[in-house]
């Protein structure tokens, strides 16, 4: 690649992954989240279709061009075809115009739905068809260098409990000479980690080490190994974490594990909550036990307030994509809120690492969005204890909700919200009764965002819905005005609403997933209901709809989510849809700029040298999250192909047709205007392996 930027997925050795984007997926693995496991094994046993070739049906490109066009002139001026992304005639590679190819391009890998190569199956499957000896390889060393050997030098290592029993290389030079795979170059061969903090943590295991390590001549004549160190001489190895918060102590999973950690809030509310329960009374015991009404043990108390408006665009919670190193990208970029990937509740409440990484946020995203004031909407915001960064988890049942709930309240002092996660399509969310499966049950949904809000403590709660889930069927604008002013059963029942601080929607249902323009006019009546509920609230005095004003429900948020790709894009959504802000997916995978031509207002025609410095960012920002090891590398390779899969798809403003452009827009066979450029829009990943 070019000076400075890692080859991922280059090599063809251990620790490196095939770099084919949707001919190869790799199988799930141990340290993988639970989402992330679900989104490869339903990228490789995706819905059963009756066509031929496996592809859906709606999702489909018509690649011919109409034949009112077949015979033009090539001096003639185009009408704009709708589906396509048609590029200006001296980019096209071809005269017949025809689209880039007939590949479909499946947008269901930003929440895992992709479909993958037939000869991508598990290993007892795989051996009995072609191709049996692929291997994705392992991104560790062949024998691994002692952890009492990693951060030391060569002569003052620390004390290994094990002995000689250790099952892990103790002579720091035989790992070196045997073991360990020599250094990378990229970045000029200086470690990205060691440059920004003086000190790498990876230390003798960093592919980079030569940069920070020397050999020094001792007092008796021996030469010895020794790591350098840049800055204060007292740095050690937290100091170098200290840019990541919400890091939870691995004494307090191993008692998420053992089932030691003490929940007492949800503990109480669940049990206020089953002493309440009306389902196996009659009429006349039903009205006795309402006049006998008593307040819930906890309500939602005075929140610390939130704001959602033109000036605050938000990055949407991306599984797999949606990581720390692409996060930092974003937020440098422009994106005043963030989201960590959707994270699985139960595997959270067992104290799973890999769950529990997803927490982690990089200190930009505790900074403060950017706020402008609106007088006596906001009068109630402090933005200076506000934070860019909020969690987002899924699950299927109160209490695991509620739990996981109350534990992230207490262990991560970063959180600007929790969201619920209503709208994610992967099957075996669903089928599990979490993600999108909620919204057929708003009852339940109800009780569980009550019971969120009731644990919570300062962190308000919202909620992320889709129209519904079928097409023919949408059922968001019930669902919200239940959200926010709770059910008719609710109502007469004197339970408090659902207290979300904000909701948003994603205009597509669940059977649509990412085909077809989301439905931005059905956005538009969810935000006029909501719209319509601030400003006759004050009206609403009697005692059934009178909601309390710690519930907070006269002031939800409402938030649009879809096909978002420009600036004039999120501006239109604003205007049209009267939504407070739009939230951005896609977009943002495609271009991560697009929060800087919000901010701007304007078009940025980014060249191919920018758009590479960007891909360099995230690598250094993944060396520096996940470590400049053997693992770490292997990591951000991995990542760093899941993104590029997104980002080829972009074609320079410069060499379009018509403007704005559509992220469903599908371009003709173009070239670029310098050959980094064409490389880059590419979609084979043999010219991504060109760029060096």
């Amino acid at each position: 690649m070019a000076a400075g930027v890692p080859e991922m997925g280059i090599e063809t050795g251990k620790g490196q992954m095939d770099a084919r984007g949707d001919q190869s997926q790799p199988d799930p693995r141990p340290e993988d989240t639970a989402t992330t496991k679900a989104e490869l094994l339903e990228r490789k046993y995706g819905e059963e279709t009756s066509v031929a070739d496996g592809e859906r049906p709606m999702k489909r490109m018509r690649t011919d061009e109409p034949a009112s066009e077949t015979n033009a002139t090539p001096d003639a001026p185009r009408s704009r075809q709708k589906g396509v992304a048609q590029i200006k005639t001296e980019y096209l590679l071809n005269a017949s115009g025809r689209n880039r190819d007939s590949h479909v391009l499946d947008d269901d890998a930003a929440e895992a739905g992709a479909k993958v190569d037939a000869r991508d199956q598990p290993k007892k499957k795989r051996e009995r068809g072609q191709n049996k000896a692929r291997s994705f390889g392992s991104s560790r060393d062949e024998k691994g260098l002692c952890s009492t050997r990693a951060t030391y030098p060569e002569f003052s290592p620390a004390t290994c409990q094990f002995g000689e029993a250790c099952k892990w290389e103790h002579d720091l030079r035989k790992y070196l000479r045997d073991w360990k795979r020599p250094d990378l170059e990229t970045f000029h061969g200086r470690c990205p980690v060691f440059a920004a903090k003086g000190w790498c943590n990876s230390g003798w295991k960093c592919r980079f080490a030569g940069s920070h390590s020397a050999e020094y001549e001792t007092e008796d004549g021996r030469k010895e190994l020794v790591l350098r160190r840049e800055g204060e001489s007292n740095t050690t190895e937290a100091d170098v974490a200290v840019a990541v918060v919400n890091q939870v102590s691995t004494a307090t999973k191993n008692d998420l594990t053992r089932k030691k950690f003490a929940t007492l809030k949800t503990d109480e509310y669940l049990e206020w909550m089953n002493g309440k329960s009306e389902d196996l009374l009659d009429d006349d015991e039903r009205q006795e036990n309402r006049a006998a009404y008593k307040e819930p043990p906890f309500r939602p108390s005075e929140k610390r307030k939130v704001y959602f408006g033109p000036e605050t665009p938000i990055l949407a919670p991306l599984t797999t994509q949606g990581n720390l190193p692409f996060r930092r990208l974003c937020v440098s970029l422009g994106a005043q809120i963030t989201y960590s990937e959707m994270a699985m509740s139960l595997p959270l409440l067992q104290g799973q690492k890999s769950e529990w990484a997803l927490m982690r946020a990089h200190e930009v995203e505790t900074e403060p969005p950017r706020y402008e004031s609106k007088g006596s909407v906001t009068q109630d915001y402090d933005n200076t204890k506000d934070f860019k960064f909020g969690a987002q988890i899924a699950g299927h049942k109160p209490w695991i909700a509620m739990k996981t709930t109350e534990v992230l309240a207490k262990v991560c002092s970063h959180l600007r919200v929790i969201d619920l996660n209503c709208g994610c399509p992967i099957d075996l969310v669903c089928k599990a009764g979490a993600g999108s499966t909620l919204l057929e049950n708003p009852s339940k949904l109800e009780k569980i965002l009550r019971g969120m809000n009731a644990v919570s403590d300062e962190i308000p709660i919202t909620a992320k819905i889709r129209m519904g889930t079928r097409d023919s069927k949408p059922t968001a604008v019930k669902l919200v005005d239940r959200l926010v002013y709770g059910s008719q059963v609710s109502q007469e029942a004197r339970e408090e609403p659902s207290g979300v601080a904000a909701i948003t929607l994603h205009g597509r249902s669940k059977q649509q997933r990412y085909t077809r323009n989301a439905d931005w006019d059905y956005i538009s009546t969810c935000a006029a209901l909501i719209n319509r509920h601030k400003k006759k609230g004050d009206d609403m005095s009697d005692t059934i709809r009178e909601a309390d004003a710690r519930d907070q429900a006269k002031k939800a948020y409402f938030i649009g989510n879809g096909d978002c790709y420009s600036h004039v894009d999120y501006y239109n959504r604003l205007e049209k849809a009267n939504v407070d802000s739009v939230m951005v997916g896609r977009g943002a995978l495609i271009k991560p700029w697009i929060f800087e031509e919000i901010e701007r207002g304007q078009y940025l025609d980014k060249s191919a040298s920018e758009r590479l410095g960007y891909i360099e960012q995230f690598c250094r920002n993944g060396l520096e999250a996940w470590g400049s090891d053997e693992m770490g590398v292997g990591l951000t390779r991995r990542f760093l192909l899941e993104w590029l899969n997104f980002t080829h798809r972009y074609v320079p403003i410069g060499i379009l047709e018509y403007l704005p452009p559509s992220i469903q827009d599908r371009p003709q066979a173009w070239k670029g205007r310098n050959e980094l450029e064409t490389l880059m829009g590419s979609e084979d990943y043999k010219d991504w392996i060109k760029i060096r």
